[in-house]
């Protein structure tokens, strides 16, 4: 059986911009379902666009209550940057060392703990220079897994760059190239190269249409776990 295929989209209802998950699989009925995620609406594979947003409007008024009723997300306490605190980086556990120096993040693998140090100016940000070291660590990692994943299409490489979107680990167009979510560095590299291999596969089929799928499952065969693993993690991951 194809695995679903699944697109972000939104709608105008009420006034409003609403943004839904539409999933497409071999279902005969149209459903919708809100959750902390959001509105997720379920159709048959081949029904069309028109058809989809004409029954998510029929329901307008129940979506735009049951959103708003929807309990807020307790905010994510800001990570503690200091001396010993363990950060998640590629699924490792590595220790934070706050140093005097001159504003460096040095990578220190080789000892018994792994240690990002921080070697900070007087009165330098730590939190500043941890994100700075983290993002550039994770460009440098992702351009290399986009490449690999290129060279197994047989496609040219696009340019890599970072993201700090709200909703998307990754995305990918034709005029910007590939962008992944700085993020993804706290995860292990399996669930790193899932998303890689999802953004890739979009330089072959610009959709999620079930021929896209195909091409993501050449390139990760054991996507569906990956996806799963993936939400699972998310709410895990520090807040810096």
């Amino acid at each position: 059986m194809s695995a679903a295929a699944v697109e972000s989209r939104e709608i105008v209802l009420g006034g409003q911009r609403v943004a839904y998950t539409l999933r497409r699989s071999v279902r005969k009925t149209l459903g919708l379902r809100i959750d902390a995620r959001g509105l997720t609406v379920g159709v048959p594979l081949r029904v069309g666009l028109r058809e989809v947003e004409a029954f998510i409007r029929s329901h307008g008024e129940w979506v735009i209550d049951k959103l708003r009723s929807r309990p807020a997300a307790e905010a994510q306490a800001a990570f503690d940057i200091s001396d010993g605190a363990a950060i998640p980086l590629l699924g490792d556990a590595w220790h934070l060392r706050i140093a005097s120096g001159n504003n460096r993040v040095l990578w220190h693998e080789g000892g018994p703990q792994r240690v990002v140090e921080l070697a900070l100016r007087s009165g330098g940000d730590a939190r500043k220079l941890l994100l700075r070291g983290l993002q550039q660590r994770g460009l440098d990692l992702f351009k290399n897994r986009v490449e690999e994943f290129c060279l197994r299409l047989g496609r040219p490489v696009p340019a890599v760059s970072l993201s700090s979107a709200r909703t998307r680990w990754g995305s990918c167009s034709s005029r910007s190239g590939i962008r992944l979510h700085w993020r993804l560095i706290h995860l292990p590299l399996g669930l790193i190269d899932y998303v890689v291999a999802h953004e890739v596969a979009h330089l072959v089929e610009m959709n999620h249409s079930p021929r896209f799928w195909s091409v993501v499952e050449s390139l990760y065969p054991d996507h569906l776990a990956a996806r799963k693993a993936l939400r699972q993690a998310a709410p895990s991951l520090p807040n810096i």
